[in-house]
């Protein structure tokens, strides 16, 4: 179904129909009401009553909402989707006035025909508009009366939740108030526990600290007196000291001995470098430390045999980056120590006619073994010629060699503990 296309001109104003027409065309709209979507604002609330409330409390409302043409129509939509049932003259009339389909003028006005008398008089028609003014006027009153009475209840509902939530806030801040109250009692005994423990540690550091005092006065009287025996020991020694060296030289006096100079193997050494062959020493097997503390000892003697030594500590290395590598690492350990040291390589292992130049650091002697001589020889000639109880140290990796040294009162040292000191 269609709705007419004739002009809203043509059609009667609400306020011209019958009140009984007038009520059914509200209560039509009312109905329909919550369904249309989109309202003006003075319909909005009326939304929102009860179905049975909504005729009676937005009658003016509805009625000055359906001036709008446009909510007519979807008012009228509504209708038409879900007819309403117009048994009566009043329901047929309201019902073409909303719709307006078809011939609805006419069927209005068969509508009107059964419900307003024929030919009223000017005076019936000015009364029957007064008192239709009177009466809209009587619903207004009622309505916006209903609306008051809405809106109080709604007041007193909303100030009720506000007496009942200021309640409950006070009720909260009496149990925060003693709340508070109770963790101000539980700090003062915390601080007045704090002081005590305070106070008590206080008295125990006087009291260690004067304890600790008592203490240094024992420990300083006690260094004192082994300073004073320490003292008294140095002295006594001192004058044993001086007695034996004055001794010694009226001794040497009496004998007229000359002054020593060189090295008992000043003359082995003096033969190699004039290439000319002569004895040897040794000493085997001790560990890094031990090994340092040896050659630390007063006139230490060390010797290496040189090629044995870089050949088991730098294998993949040159021979003479070996011969570099060893006489530089030798340096610190010579400062360290102060031990006199020769380094013993074999001329043979050099592959080449004359001896190879070697550069020395100070206090390290090396040689190269004469024509026809092995390294170890000389070693062993080196050993030989030195004085029964000189501390002589012999580093090599030949255990013949080690053994012969060894019988000839020096001491052997494995590589490795020579290599873990010039690493």
């Amino acid at each position: 179904m269609s709705t007419s296309s004739s002009s809203p001109a043509s059609a009667p104003a609400l306020a011209q129909l019958p009140e009984p027409v007038q009520a059914r065309v509200v209560a039509m709209t009312a109905e329909v009401l919550p369904a249309l979507g989109q309202l003006p604002p003075a319909l909005r609330r009326v939304a929102t009553f009860a179905p049975a409330r909504r005729a009676k409390l937005g009658a003016t409302a509805i009625a000055s909402a359906l001036r709008d043409e446009e909510l007519r129509g979807r008012v009228a939509s509504h209708l038409v989707v879900q007819p309403a049932t117009a048994a009566t003259p009043f329901d047929r009339a309201a019902t073409a006035w909303l719709v307006r389909t078809g011939a609805w003028e006419e069927e209005l006005a068969a509508a009107l025909h059964g419900v307003v008398p024929a030919g009223p008089t000017r005076e019936e028609t000015e009364l029957s508009r007064l008192r239709d003014r009177l009466d809209a006027a009587e619903r207004a009153a009622r309505e916006q009366r209903a609306m008051h009475r809405a809106q109080v209840d709604e007041v007193k509902g909303e100030n009720a939740t506000l007496r009942r939530r200021l309640g409950e806030a006070r009720a909260a801040e009496k149990a925060a108030r003693a709340a508070g109250e109770q963790a101000a009692a539980e700090v003062d005994g915390l601080r007045r526990e704090v002081e005590a423990l305070a106070s008590a540690q206080e008295r125990e550091v006087r009291r260690l600290r004067a304890r600790v005092a008592e203490l240094e006065a024992d420990a300083s009287a006690g260094r004192r007196a082994v300073r004073a025996e320490r003292d008294e020991a140095t002295v006594r020694a001192r004058v044993l000291l001086e007695t034996m060296i004055d001794a010694a030289a009226g001794l040497r006096r009496e004998l007229g001995l000359p002054s020593v100079s060189g090295a008992p193997a000043d003359r082995v050494e003096a033969g190699l470098s004039a290439g000319v062959a002569d004895g040897a020493r040794l000493l085997t097997g001790a560990s890094a430390g031990l090994l340092e503390q040896y050659l630390a000892m007063p006139r230490a003697r060390l010797i290496v045999d040189g090629y044995n030594v870089s050949k088991n500590v730098w294998p993949t290395s040159p021979l003479e980056a070996q011969r570099i590598r060893l006489v530089n690492g030798l340096a610190p350990l010579v400062a360290r120590t102060g031990v006199d040291t020769t380094v013993v390589f074999d001329a043979g292992q050099a592959g080449q006619g004359a001896r190879p130049v070697v550069a020395a650091p100070r206090g390290v002697r090396v040689y190269f073994s004469p024509e026809g001589t092995i390294a170890d020889d000389v070693i062993r000639d080196l050993v030989a010629a030195e004085p029964a109880g000189r501390v002589v140290v012999v580093v090599t990796g030949d255990q013949a060699v080690l053994a012969d040294v060894t019988r000839a009162g020096a001491r052997g040292a494995s590589v490795d503990a020579l290599a873990a000191l010039i690493s």
